[in-house]
């Protein structure tokens, strides 16, 4: 993902130069994303409150996870990678119909939440990751710091919670748990000011380009990268203000 916003990053520099940012652009990521959000909002609830369509991805005779269940968890992260890796040769348009049936999926995967936790607390997260997301947004979108060295850092602290979490699949540690929960909201904490910084530095090239299929493409990548902050924040902050039924 960012090899190809870089890739295009520098093809758009050879057209412009110093140019005002694009509110245009850094509107529409921040439109995708909000639409994307509630895509999954709205799907994770259906699914939630709906038992036949919970039985499609839990075995109420076992209680665990379906064929279609492991594939609705798992799908999610191929999409992404299918993205990523495909992104020089699809379509605006392609780009956005998988991006939107990767938040329908993840919005089913999420509807696991709703069977482990209370309505109220879920709602409770959400807004308390909103104010996070908002305030570290507006952060990043006007401190005049360069954030590409923190959000190397913050990368390669996401990486080692990833190792951290499989290895605690295996040990069951719920003091491990509790300090990845804590660095996770660290680390997408972070992540969110240095992606806001990104794209705002993108769409300071971008004046004027807003109709390049590339560009269209570059401005749902960022939606992408900004929902999987938000998504992550508030499943890592649900660990901490959430309530077990």
């Amino acid at each position: 993902m960012n090899s190809f916003q870089n890739n295009q990053y520098g093809n758009l520099n050879q057209k412009a130069e110093a140019l005002p940012v694009s509110r245009t652009f850094v509107s529409g990521v921040f439109m995708w994303m909000f639409v994307a959000l509630s895509i999954t909002a709205l799907t994770a609830w259906w699914f939630a409150t709906t038992p036949a369509l919970l039985q499609l991805l839990i075995d109420p005779n076992t209680g665990g996870m379906t064929i279609t269940g492991w594939v609705v968890m798992l799908a999610p992260l191929l999409l992404v990678f299918v993205m990523s890796g495909g992104a020089s040769r699809m379509s605006a348009a392609t780009m956005l119909l998988l991006f939107v049936v990767f938040s329908i999926l993840m919005g089913a995967s999420l509807s696991f939440i709703f069977l482990a936790y209370t309505g109220a607390s879920i709602a409770k997260t959400f807004f308390i990751t909103s104010g996070m997301f908002g305030v570290m947004a507006v952060v990043g979108y006007t401190t005049k710091t360069d954030l590409t060295k923190f959000g190397s850092i913050m990368f390669m602290g996401l990486i080692g919670i990833i190792i951290a979490s499989i290895v605690n699949m295996f040990m069951h540690s719920g003091s491990m748990d509790y300090i990845i929960s804590f660095l996770g909201v660290l680390i997408f904490t972070g992540l969110t000011a240095y992606d806001v910084q990104k794209i705002k530095r993108i769409g300071a090239q971008v004046d004027g380009y807003t109709a390049d299929d590339n560009v269209r493409k570059m401005m749902l990548f960022g939606a992408l990268s900004l929902y999987l902050d938000f998504i992550n924040l508030f499943l890592f902050l649900l660990r901490f203000f959430g309530n077990r039924k």
